[in-house]
C-alpha cells in the first residue's frame, strides 16, 4: 500500500504565495504557478473549503463555483497549522518544520499543539521557551513582498493577533484584527487600497468549526457554506478595480462516524512501545521507546490493516510526504513510526483529549477529499 505525495513543486499550497510574489514583481525563484502580472492581489484562504466539498454544492456557493478554477494539494499532513506554514513561508513542511497539529519538539520536550503553541494536552503557554521567530527562523513570504516595498496586510481574527503561529509564519505585514466576519471584508478592502503595490491575506474559519462539529454532511456545514459564498462575493465586489482576488483553502474534510474511531487512550495493544503519540486523529506520528520501532510497527499495522497507512518515518520522508528537502529538525518531528488514514478510521484519545475525540469532521490524511484544495480567482 502506497500514500499519494503532496504536488510540491507544481500546484502545491507552498507554491501559490511564491508566485504571488512573483506576479506582483516581487524578485526570486521561478513561479510554479502561472499567474497573471497585477499591481494588487488579495488572497482570501476560507479554512476547511475542499476542492470536492465545493464542487458537490454549486447551487449553495454560486460565487465562488463561478471563478475560474483550478486545484491545489495542502501539504502532508492536510492540517491547518502546517497549511499556514506552508502558505507563509512559500515551503513545504520539510523545511518550515511545523510537521502536524501537534509535533514533538526536542527543544522543549514537550509534544506542541502549533495552533495554540501551547503544550499539547496543557495549557502552557510556550512563546518564551519556544520563541516563534527562532523556532521558524526563515523569512516568510510577507517579509519578502515588504522589503520589496509591497503593502502587506493580514485581515485575519483579532484573537490571533501576537499569536506563536501567526508570529512564526505569518510576520511581515500589518495584522488588522478583524472581529466579525463583516470586519474581516473591511479591514481587506483597506489593506488592498494601500500603497502602489498591495498584497492582502485575509482569512477566515467559521466553515471549518462547524465541519468539525456538526459534519460536513450537515445542514449547518452547507448553510455556512453559503455565508461564505456572500462573503467572498461581497469582499470581491468591494474591491479597488483591477485588484486580483484569490480564494484557497487548507484543507478538506470528511465525516468520521463514531463506529469507525479506534481509541488509542483504552487500546494497551496500541500504546505498547509509544512514548508519545503526536499528530492527529487521521494523521498520527508515533515516537518509540528505545528498541520498540519494529514491534510497534507491526502492530500498528496489524490492527489498523489496510484502513491506515503504517510505515516508518523515514520511509514517509523517503516517499516526499514532506517535501524534496527535510531537514534534521523536521526529521526529528516526523516521528519513528507513522499512520495516515486510507479508510474510514480516525486514532482518536477519549481521556487525553475528548473534544478531538468527539468531533464529527476530520482530516490530516491524504485522500483527495482531505488534500485537495482549490485555487479560485477573479482575475
Amino acid at each position: 500500500m502506497s500514500v499519494p505525495v503532496p504536488a510540491y513543486g507544481g500546484g502545491s499550497l507552498s507554491d501559490l504565495m511564491p508566485s504571488v510574489l512573483s506576479a506582483l514583481g516581487v524578485a526570486g525563484a521561478p513561479p510554479a504557478l502561472e499567474l497573471p502580472a497585477m499591481t494588487r492581489c488579495v488572497v482570501l484562504l476560507v479554512d476547511g473549503l475542499g476542492a470536492e466539498l465545493l464542487a458537490r454544492h454549486p447551487d449553495a456557493a454560486p460565487f465562488l463555483s463561478s471563478l475560474a478554477s483550478r486545484s491545489l494539494t495542502s501539504g502532508f499532513p492536510s492540517t491547518t497549522a502546517v497549511s499556514l506554514a506552508s502558505l507563509g513561508t512559500g515551503l513545504p513542511p520539510g523545511e518550515h518544520g511545523l510537521t502536524g497539529y501537534t509535533s514533538w519538539v526536542e527543544e522543549v520536550g514537550e509534544a506542541v499543539a502549533w495552533l495554540t503553541w501551547t503544550a499539547a494536552g496543557g495549557r502552557e503557554d510556550l512563546r518564551e521557551r519556544l520563541v516563534p521567530e527562532q523556532a521558524q527562523g526563515l523569512p516568510t513570504v510577507f517579509e519578502r513582498a515588504t522589503a520589496d516595498g509591497v503593502a502587506v496586510t493580514i485581515a485575519a481574527p483579532a484573537l490571533f493577533r501576537g499569536s506563536g503561529l501567526t508570529r512564526a509564519v505569518l510576520r511581515g505585514g500589518e495584522y488588522r484584527g478583524a472581529h466579525t466576519a463583516g470586519d474581516a471584508i473591511a479591514q481587506a478592502v483597506l489593506g488592498s487600497r494601500t500603497g502602489d503595490r498591495s498584497l492582502v491575506y485575509c482569512y477566515t474559519p467559521d466553515l471549518d468549526l462547524i465541519g468539525h462539529v456538526r459534519g460536513v454532511a450537515s445542514d449547518a456545514w452547507l448553510s455556512q457554506l453559503r455565508l461564505v459564498d456572500g462573503f467572498a462575493e461581497e469582499l470581491s465586489a468591494r474591491l479597488p478595480r483591477g485588484t486580483t482576488l484569490l480564494v484557497t483553502a487548507d484543507h478538506g474534510m470528511l465525516d468520521v462516524g463514531p463506529g469507525s474511531r479506534v481509541d488509542y487512550d483504552t487500546s494497551p495493544q496500541l500504546q505498547a512501545g509509544v512514548r508519545v503519540l503526536a499528530g492527529e486523529p487521521r494523521a498520527r506520528a508515533l515516537h518509540c521507546a528505545p528498541g520498540a520501532v519494529e514491534d510497534v510497527l507491526a502492530t500498528w499495522q496489524a490492527v489498523l490493516g489496510d484502513r491506515m497507512w503504517v510505515a516508518r518515518g523515514e520511509d514517509a520522508v523517503a516517499a516526499g510526504l514532506l517535501g524534496p528537502r527535510v531537514t534534521a529538525q523536521a526529521r526529528a518531528r516526523t516521528g519513528d513510526v507513522v499512520a495516515v488514514a486510507t479508510g474510514d478510521v480516525a486514532v482518536v484519545r477519549s481521556v487525553q483529549d475528548p473534544l478531538v475525540a468527539g468531533l464529527v469532521g476530520h482530516h490530516g490524511a491524504m485522500t483527495s477529499v482531505e488534500r485537495t484544495v482549490p485555487l479560485l480567482s477573479t482575475g
